[in-house]
């Protein structure tokens, strides 16, 4: 689970300005974070399935946001591919 403090470092790496909260780069960073805690905690509970369903739906999640800003703006996609070394 992030914490707000965890959630706040996150934000202050990608915003786009200094008020930004919502923009797709944040929360694209945020679901990937969430992403990555989860899947840690699916190595050590193989059995989890409900938090398995959880992370598909993150990770759809996260793709659409990350059409949604390729689409919008491929520059600001790729920097955002570069700093969280995400793929396509």
């Amino acid at each position: 689970m992030l914490t707000k403090t965890k959630k706040l470092k996150i934000v202050k790496d990608v915003q786009v300005h200094e008020t930004d909260t919502g923009s797709p780069e944040v929360q694209i960073a945020i679901i990937s974070r969430r992403i990555d805690e989860l899947a840690s905690h699916l190595k050590k509970n193989p059995k989890d399935n409900h938090s398995r369903r959880g992370l598909l739906q993150m990770v759809a999640d996260r793709k659409t946001h990350m059409k949604y800003l390729e689409k919008k703006s491929p520059k600001r996609f790729n920097a955002l591919n570069k700093k969280l070394g995400l793929k396509k």
